[in-house]
């Protein structure tokens, strides 16, 4: 059975610091093409911010992308999976806690950032894989 550490592993963990401005942020988003990072507050997870965080709660209530701090605007109270988690239950949580984007953990270390399209491509992947032994075993028979 799949587990997260299998899709992140090898990955590079992008984040910001809480007081970076969220015009910073954005950009360094934009520059990693990433709907969404990890904040921190020195080494200990504070939130995420995404591209979702940035329409609700700078751009429609107005707010000074260049001087408001990240750490304002960002969704906090985030759910995390443990990387020997299997890949059903990071679908079942990003479901439950109704989020796109999941910090991973090694204990109380996040190591990775797991995405609902990085489980998406990897269940196309396999599916494609799927059916291409099954083309491969009907033409043979």
């Amino acid at each position: 059975m799949p587990r997260v550490r299998d899709l992140v592993q090898e990955r590079e963990l992008f984040r910001v610091e809480e007081q970076q401005t969220v015009a910073d942020v954005a950009r360094i988003m934009a520059d990693l093409h990433v709907g969404a990072i990890l904040v921190f507050r020195g080494d200990e997870l504070s939130g995420v911010f995404s591209e979702r965080d940035l329409m609700k709660r700078v751009v429609l209530e107005r707010r000074d992308p260049d001087a408001t701090p990240v750490r304002a605007v960002m969704s906090t109270g985030v759910a995390t999976i443990e990387e020997i988690a299997s890949l059903e239950d990071a679908m079942e949580s990003m479901q439950a806690n109704n989020c796109r984007h999941l910090p991973v953990t090694r204990g109380k270390q996040v190591v990775a950032f797991l995405s609902m399209r990085d489980l998406m491509n990897f269940e196309l992947a396999r599916k494609t894989e799927e059916i291409h032994h099954m083309r491969a075993y009907i033409h043979n028979a």
